[in-house]
């Protein structure tokens, strides 16, 4: 009975994850370019019982093995980079990559990070720089003069200073791919590091071969399917109460067999 124990208690926990995951889905399904997660389980060491016994002439008799499994342990989390909708904004400024790729952020220690936020503005000191401040790379400088800023689906960027009628290119946006973006490790602020499951970055510029294409005052929604989501957790929840109540009868069946020792 120990075993069935342990065991539901590992069902409870790997279901306490999988609502863990899909609460956060859930809690970002506004959050721009936000990928959805799932958990990945796997079953623990089996124990055989009993095996194959041997009849009197040494041959092996015809008794089915039994095995009794240990339960299950969530062993890591998947990202879907499954492509979110493409929601028009208007601001000029606003990215969203529809198809491969990442855009290039540096972080404030000097390392790069990726991202499908496109939600961009221009810095005090007129860098092209993320909501949260981080600067695009390659780095894109603007003067303070800048009146319209254009950006074209293969990412290159014009402008049109105040007072002039003709635009002139100011910078050239490049996207970064992955052979493996599920391999890819997230650090909040909507930014992924590169790992070595997810293998080196393929940079290249937007709407090339092997790279999505770049749409100007648009960002891409959050991948998060809520009605999805609701049946996952539904799932989840009837699966840990049922574990919940497996330890329940056990501890019953546990009491039941104390009263008649005692008896």
């Amino acid at each position: 009975m120990n075993r069935a124990l342990r065991t539901a208690a590992t069902g409870m926990f790997a279901q306490q994850v999988n609502i863990d995951l899909i609460s956060n889905n859930l809690a970002n399904v506004n959050t721009t370019g936000f990928k959805k997660s799932r958990p990945e389980f796997q079953d623990l060491m089996y124990q055989t019982i009993k095996t194959n016994g041997l009849a009197d002439d040494g041959k092996t008799t015809e008794v089915a093995e039994i095995q009794i499994g240990n339960g299950t342990v969530p062993i890591a989390t998947a990202k879907n980079f499954r492509q979110g909708d493409t929601q028009p904004t208007g601001n000029q400024l606003d990215i969203a990559v529809q198809g491969d790729g990442f855009l290039q952020v540096r972080r404030m220690d000097g390392t790069t990070a990726y991202t499908r936020d496109g939600a961009l503005k221009i810095s005090a000191e007129g860098q092209l720089v993320t909501a949260q401040g981080y600067v695009i790379e390659p780095g894109i400088t603007f003067s303070s003069s800048t009146a319209d800023i254009s950006v074209s689906r293969d990412g290159t960027i014009e402008a049109t200073e105040a007072g002039q009628s003709g635009s002139v290119k100011i910078g050239q946006l490049e996207l970064a791919k992955f052979i493996n973006p599920a391999g890819l490790h997230a650090i909040g602020n909507n930014l992924y590091l590169e790992t070595g499951a997810s293998g080196q970055p393929i940079v290249g510029a937007p709407a090339s071969e092997g790279f999505g294409e770049v749409v100007q005052g648009a960002l891409e929604s959050s991948n998060v399917d809520v009605v999805e989501e609701m049946i996952s957790m539904i799932v989840a929840q009837r699966a840990y109460e049922i574990n919940s109540k497996t330890i329940k009868t056990v501890e019953e069946m546990l009491t039941m067999a104390n009263n008649l020792k005692q008896g």
